[in-house]
This record gives structure tokens, C-alpha cells and sequence, in this order.
């Protein structure tokens, strides 16, 4: 919903990777954030009438031609301005200071002391450990700014003008990796903008009701629910706002996890806690049908996809006009489509991308278009959704489908169900037994490969599963997980003994890249 009236941090974006991340993080302090590209007009900035400015870090360097700057005017507006990185050495490039290319290129963690004087280092120790990841520096500061950090090859890995609230930080706080990262960002937004901290699930929620009430007035919605946590916390959202005003389809196409269609109809169907029109569709004999033969991994996303698409058109033309079309998109969806910030154009995504022609309805609804992942999981808590549903894995579009490498049968989704079940199983009960962390996500995926085993005094000529498990921050990269052996070995045996057409299982070392984290 929309935040004219929140108190509000901005990101001005140069092309860094972590754009998304320094948004997330402020708003981890009750914050809210917003990210938008260094071509965002001044006028438009000071109509926003943020109560801070945060600027990312970026690829190029600052003193060429053509690289991403920003006018003078913007550190002259009298709001707390932070550079971070290429932003730190933009606001120093554009306010007289000198950058140039580094004698010593710092990469990685690194040794940083700091002068815990100033607002942005209250409460820190004098020597911490940062992430660094720069060729270029700043090798004279701005008019006005004194050092208050710096590392054994870098002169200034922070400056401030504490007069004109403008900071500048060569390091990346955002990133976990910079030991008490989250402190500087949070001593920013209370130390230097002297934020409230007003931005809360329980706030959003309740504002966000009463948003969708005005909107809808006494129109109908129609929502996709796939069952995933996007759709899930719409639908809840909606239906709390709304109640049978409501319409959601729940297209059941026989690839989700076991007992995943009971779980999404037990929630949202007659006998959940929602009030609202609940239609399922068990297609999955459908989708069977539409699959078989097919081998080639993005035939069958498109196969999947479509079908979905045409479903879901044959129910809404039973359904009849609607009001308002909704859509679980949330704030990456929209930033990585190319409409907020400006390392933006990552991917198309169907939730921000062109509308679909086959409703009829008069305008699009997106409850959940400012939040991120973790701040939707949050709203879904605090609107009643169960723990299973909120904290589910992450899971594919496509489903299973993408799970199973070459042909889809209702054999090979039933054998890879049941072994994800156990595999699931197995490392939950180990995270809850304290014996390991838990991934940031793992599945087992079924293996087009048959091989001989023995089972008893029989021989075997069955499938293998493969299990994946990885240990990620931003899902961009990734490296294989290192579960314990004796719960690999666990799993092991009751997939095998438990899971019929299994006689062997792998486990996935591969780290992203080279791999990806699904199969396909």
C-alpha cells in the first residue's frame, strides 16, 4: 500500500549489487525505505520529503566521463545524506574532494578503526572488522569533512561533515559480513535523522486494511493463489479487508510438495479461518497429460506456465467481471523489473510485467508491492497464517516439474514428493535436536538416472534421488550446505526403504555458479 504519510529513508541507487540489501536493512530498524535510480529528478526527491538519503555503492568511477553522478544541489537540501562506497566517493568528487585509483586494492573483510566520536560509530568498538570492495579512494577529502576511519592501506574508509549531517563510508555496512553493520545503519537513521521508528508489521497491516477497504469500496477481487507465501499473505490481507468480496483460484497442477494443496485448501478453503470464495482446481492429470514426452527443462516451464494461464482464464470467465485483479508482487518483483532502482533490469517478472487480457476488471491490486520477502513473512504472522505456511521453503513456479529432470509422470512426482517429505523431515528434527543449522534451502529432486542396486537377495534396477541443500544470503550465489553425515545417512536409509523405485541417493555439492540451486 501505499507510504505518503510514513517517515521515510530513500536509496538512491549507482548500480550496486546491494541495493535491495541497504533498503532491507534499514528497515530492519523500524525504518521504511525506499530505493530509486540516480536519474530520479531533485524535484521529485524533495517532494518525497525524506527525512534521510542513503547512496549505493556502484561499479564505475566517479571522476569519468559519463558515470553515474548526481547534482551538488542534492547534499545542499539540509537532509542527512550517507554515501556508501562509489556513493561515499561520489559525495566526495562532487563536493571538491579528490578520488583516484587505489595504490592498494581492499577486497573482503578488513581490519577498520574507527573514531567512535562520531554519531555513525557511537556504541562500536575502536577497531571492528568491515567488508571492503574498492580500487578506487578517496584520497583528499571534501571542504568541511574530517576522517573518522580508516584502515592500514585506506586513509579514509569513513568522513563526515558532522555541521552539514553528510557521512561518507567506504565500507559496505549492509552486508554481514561487516561485523556491526546493522549498528552504523541503525545509528544513521536514529543518530543522524533521528527517525521514530514507526515502521512496524503490525502498523502496515493495519494500514493496509483500511487502504484496501477505501480502494475496493464494494467491488469484487479476483487473486491467483498459488500457494506460495506472496499469494498466501495477499489472500489473507485481502480477506481480512475484504472477506467475500474476495475470489481465489487455487490451481492444484499435481507438482507441489506432499500434502501442499490439503495444506493451502485447509487454510483458505470452506473449513479454514478466512472468509472468503475459495475455488480449487485439481488439474493434475491435465498437466500429466500436457507433459508427457516432454524433456527439454524451460519446454516444461512454458508448458506449466501456460496451462496455468488458460485455468486460470476458463475460471475467471465462469467467475464474470471483477473489479480489481490482484497479484501477491512484492518489492523485489518490482525493483528488478526495471521500476525502482537502477541496477534494476534483472529479470521480467509476471507480476509487474503487462497485465493479462482475459479479465475483465478494472484495475490491479498489489497489497504487498512494498515489502520484501522477510517483512511479508512478518505480515503473514501477524495476520494469522500458520508457521508452516509463512516459513515454508522457497519453491518454484513451475513446481516439482523442474524437480524432475526429463519426463513429468504421476510415478516420478509421487516418488519425489515422499522423498522431499522425509528429506524435510529429517532436517528439521536435526535443527530442532540442535545438531545443525538449518539451510537456507534444501529439497530432494529426482534424477533421471536408473541404476542397479539389491534389496534383500533382489536385484533392482530403480531411480536415484539427489539431495540439495545451501547456504545462501542473497540467492545470487550459493554454496552447497555440510549437513551432518549421520543425518545424510539417515535420510538415506529411509528414502531407500521408505520411497518405492528408489535404490540410491546423492547429495549435491555444487555451489552457485557454476550450478543453480534448483535442478533446472
Amino acid at each position: 500500500m501505499a507510504q505518503e504519510t510514513q517517515e521515510k529513508v530513500i536509496v538512491i541507487d549507482f548500480g550496486g549489487q546491494y541495493n535491495q540489501l541497504v533498503a532491507r536493512r534499514v528497515r530492519e530498524c523500524s525504518v521504511y525505505c525506499e530505493i530509486y535510480s540516480y536519474r530520479t529528478p531533485l524535484e521529485k526527491i524533495k517532494e518525497m520529503n525524506p527525512v534521510g538519503i542513503i547512496l549505493t555503492g556502484g561499479p564505475n568511477s566517479c571522476y569519468e566521463e559519463g558515470a553515474p553522478t548526481y547534482t551538488k544541489e542534492l547534499f545542499e537540501l539540509g537532509i542527512p545524506i550517507l554515501g556508501l562506497c562509489y556513493g561515499a566517493q561520489l559525495m566526495q568528487h562532487v563536493l571538491g574532494g579528490k578520488v583516484e585509483k587505489a595504490p592498494v586494492r581492499e577486497y573482503g573483510k578488513t581490519e577498520t578503526f574507527l573514531n567512535t566520536e562520531s554519531p555513525l560509530f557511537q556504541g562500536l568498538e575502536e577497531q571492528t572488522i568491515v567488508w571492503m570492495s574498492h580500487f578506487d579512494y578517496i584520497s583528499q577529502t571534501a571542504p568541511g569533512f574530517s576522517i573518522c576511519a580508516h584502515t592500514n592501506d585506506c586513509p579514509v574508509a569513513a568522513c563526515e561533515n558532522r555541521e552539514k549531517n553528510l557521512y561518507a563510508i567506504q565500507f559496505h555496512p549492509e552486508v554481514l559480513h561487516t561485523v556491526r553493520g546493522k549498528e552504523i545503519l541503525s545509528n544513521f537513521v536514529y543518530n543522524v535523522c533521528h527517525c521514530s521508528g514507526s515502521w512496524r508489521m503490525d502498523s502496515f497491516v493495519e494500514s493496509a486494511i483500511q487502504s484496501i477497504r477505501e480502494k475496493v469500496g464494494d467491488g469484487k477481487v479476483l487473486l491467483a493463489l498459488s500457494g506460495g507465501v506472496d499469494s498466501s499473505v495477499a489472500a489473507a490481507l485481502l480477506a481480512k479487508a475484504i472477506g467475500k468480496q474476495l475470489t481465489c483460484v487455487f490451481v492444484d497442477h499435481g507438482l507441489l510438495r506432499k500434502n501442499e494443496g490439503d495444506e493451502v485448501e485447509g487454510v483458505f478453503g470452506p473449513n479454514g479461518e478466512f472468509d472468503l470464495n475459495f475455488i480449487r482446481v485439481n488439474a493434475q492429470e491435465r498437466y500429466y497429460s500436457k507433459l508427457a514426452g516432454v524433456e527439454e527443462p524451460e519446454s516444461k516451464r512454458k508448458i506449466i506456465g501456460e496451462e496455468f494461464i488458460r485455468i486460470f482464464e476458463e475460471e475467471a470467465k465462469k467467475i464474470g467481471a471483477v473489479d480489481f485483479l490482484a497479484q501477491g508482487t512484492i518489492y523485489p518483483d518490482v525493483v528488478e523489473s526495471g521500476l525502482g532502482g537502477e541496477s534494476a533490469v534483472i529479470k521480467s517478472h509476471h507480476n509487474v510485467g503487462g497485465l493479462p487480457d482475459f479479465v475483465d476488471f478494472k484495475e490491479i491490486i498489489e497489497p504487498l508491492r512494498d515489502l520484501f520477502k522477510d517483512e511479508v513473512r512478518k505480515a503473514g504472522l501477524e495476520l494469522g497464517l500458520p508457521e508452516y505456511l509463512v516459513f515454508r521453503q522457497p519453491f518454484p513456479g513451475p513446481g516439482l516439474g523442474i524437480r524432475i529432470i526429463g519426463e513429468v509422470n504421476a510415478e516420478k512426482v509421487a516418488i519425489v514428493q515422499d522423498a522431499d517429505y522425509i528429506y524435510r523431515e529429517e532436517i528439521k528434527k536435526a535443527v530442532k535436536e540442535g545438531l545443525m543449522e538449518e539451510p537456507n534451502q534444501y529439497f530432494a529432486a529426482l534424477t533421471n538416472m536408473r541404476s542397479v542396486g539389491v534389496m534383500g537377495d533382489e536385484r533392482t534396477y530403480d531411480y536415484a534421488v539427489a539431495l540439495r541443500a545451501v547456504r545462501t544470503i542473497d540467492f545470487m550465489t550459493a554454496e552447497a550446505a555440510e549437513l551432518p553425515w549421520s543425518v545424510v545417512q539417515t535420510v538415506m536409509s529411509r528414502i531407500i526403504n521408505e520411497v518405492k523405485g528408489v535404490n540410491r541417493v546423492f547429495y549435491d555439492l555444487t555451489s552457485k555458479p557454476p550450478g543453480t540451486i534448483e535442478m533446472e
